[in-house]
């Protein structure tokens, strides 16, 4: 098996994440549906699998370290994040692959959050990229004999709401924003888990350790 890389692609133009993230998280939904039945008391109805999320964390560093960087000629950590966010603009799918893994799938990006000039990390850039599988809608056409009508139908994939439990005991590794994504789909909820427990984590939303337990709201 060749060494892991993970690449973005649009078009003619890609890109090579300079540092592999440390995981990759990829939940894969799938609805169910409880309804009350007379006599029979409640009943569980399976739904349909949802879209799978891919989410990775990472930073484009300012200056080559060959430590901890895939190649040498890494990109300008705003130069790449440019990119990035011009294909978020412009709502059109990309294709996400990580070399050595099945993952070769076309994807939408839903969310991308950078943190620049961190303490310690002058000039490099870190990032949360949330993806989502891309399904292009299928159209069936229908013609009507009698007036000759085309009626066109579209269907799309679904997605489930997922259950979130009362309360959610932080595992090692755990931050908000993943925390908020598992839950919610998005990890910019990660505000409404920190309002909901300041006095549990403090003045500082990263300051989260395992075995805190949280307040889900």
């Amino acid at each position: 098996m060749g060494a892991i890389k993970f690449w973005l692609y649009n078009g003619k133009e890609k890109l090579q994440l300079p540092v592999n993230p440390e995981s990759i998280s990829v939940p894969s939904p799938f609805g169910y549906n409880d309804i009350e039945v007379s006599q029979l008391g409640q009943v569980t109805i399976p739904g349909t699998r949802g879209l799978a999320e891919y989410s990775v964390s990472s930073f484009f560093p300012s200056i080559y370290n060959s430590s901890y960087c895939e190649y040498p000629s890494i990109p300008n950590p705003w130069e790449a994040v440019k990119l990035i966010e011009k294909w978020r603009d412009n709502k059109t799918p990309i294709r996400f692959v990580v070399t050595g893994t099945p993952i070769s799938v076309e994807v939408s990006i839903r969310e991308f959050e950078i943190e620049a000039e961190k303490a310690g990390s002058p000039g490099d850039i870190y990032f949360e990229l949330t993806m989502k599988d891309y399904v292009t809608p299928e159209v069936k056409k229908k013609v009507t004999t009698s007036t000759t009508s085309t009626k066109v139908q579209t269907t799309t994939a679904r997605r489930s709401t997922k259950v979130v439990p009362k309360t959610y005991t932080v595992k090692s590794g755990d931050s908000l924003s993943k925390i908020a994504l598992k839950y919610y789909g998005k990890s910019d909820s990660w505000r409404n888990i920190y309002d909901k427990n300041k006095s549990v984590i403090g003045k500082n939303p990263n300051n989260i350790s395992a075995g805190m337990k949280l307040v889900m709201p």
